[in-house]
């Protein structure tokens, strides 16, 4: 029985989902930020994990943002999701813990790999240049859940979930991923007439899950799941950028002829499909219609930005 379930990175996007949901779950939840225990720290994290004794750890803390933040720190994106990882897993280790559901990303998966892309393609090529250092440190997961099964009998799991978006994401500018980002632009620029600018011409594509879908697909593995098999769990729904973009003008009542692509930016890879039909086969998960999710987004930042600023994530903070 998992009577605890700790769950780090709870200040993030996935974070405060599982918060928002875990009403509807038996456990006891104990919810860490980055204030309550640098992950990084290998003995700060034995000693926190220690103090709150948890049967679960839900691992969602990461280094995260987008392409240009990526880019810039591919060393410290590295090091520091390398680092927590293994905090985790060492902790959970050493203190007997029941339980650990680790985090992955679809940016790890090499864009050459086949479409959509399965769980047995993560190792089949390169990570793309543009993410390579968070893209290699979430890559690791996968041997680490398998050598710390087998070695040391560790019940960890793994989940790949794909682009993540909903209230209480990242809206900083600096470091925010697309998704988040453009929401803050399109606000912040409805009552000009400047032009809202967007990196690449629109054309990557990709799948983004709601927040609570992506909250309880961790807690679906955190109580039902134990195969050393990663799963990629993210919806399959796919939009392009352009369109993604011309939602979000159409629910911030902007005209879409204000859009301005700028193609002398960097775009990133065209596409990551992802193959989720193992995740559901086993879970049953419904997801969140996109247009729904993102609409529900939007009404969260716009009364948010407007009533409740303090609550905003609209300043650089890269570690949940």
């Amino acid at each position: 029985m998992i009577r605890k379930i700790l769950v780090t990175g709870s200040s993030a996007v996935a974070g405060t989902a599982v918060r928002a949901v875990s009403g509807e779950y038996p456990s006891e939840f104990v919810f860490a930020t980055s204030k309550d225990c640098d992950l990084t720290d290998a003995k700060a994290a034995q000693d926190y994990v220690a103090a709150v004794a948890p049967d679960a750890i839900i691992h969602l803390a990461a280094v995260s943002g987008g392409i240009g933040l990526s880019a810039a720190h591919h060393a410290s994106m590295l090091r520091d999701n390398t680092l927590m990882t293994f905090s985790v897993l060492e902790a959970a280790r050493k203190l007997g813990v029941g339980k650990v559901v680790m985090a992955l990303t679809a940016g790890a998966y090499p864009p050459d790999a086949p479409l959509p892309y399965r769980e047995e393609y993560l190792h089949a090529g390169p990570s793309h240049g543009s993410n390579y250092g968070s893209s290699y440190a979430k890559r690791l997961i996968e041997p680490a859940i398998r050598a710390y099964r087998s070695e040391y009998g560790l019940k960890v799991v793994g989940l790949v979930p794909n682009g993540i978006f909903g209230p209480n994401d990242n809206f900083n500018y600096q470091d925010a991923p697309m998704l988040p980002a453009l929401i803050r632009r399109f606000h912040e620029g409805r009552d000009s007439a400047d032009p809202i600018e967007i990196w690449g011409d629109g054309s990557p594509v990709r799948e983004y899950t709601f927040s609570e879908d992506v909250a309880r697909a961790f807690l679906w593995a955190a109580y039902h799941y134990d195969d050393d098999q990663v799963l990629n769990s993210g919806t399959t729904e796919a939009s392009s950028i352009r369109d993604i973009a011309l939602m979000i003008a159409e629910f911030m009542g902007v005209d879409p002829a204000r859009i301005f692509f700028n193609t002398d930016k960097p775009s990133s890879v065209a596409r990551r499909d992802t193959d989720n039909s193992r995740f559901v086969a086993l879970s049953g998960m419904a997801y969140t219609p996109f247009r729904e999710g993102l609409r529900r987004t939007v009404e969260w930042f716009v009364d948010a930005y407007e009533n409740r600023r303090d609550h905003v994530r609209l300043y650089s903070k890269t570690k949940g």
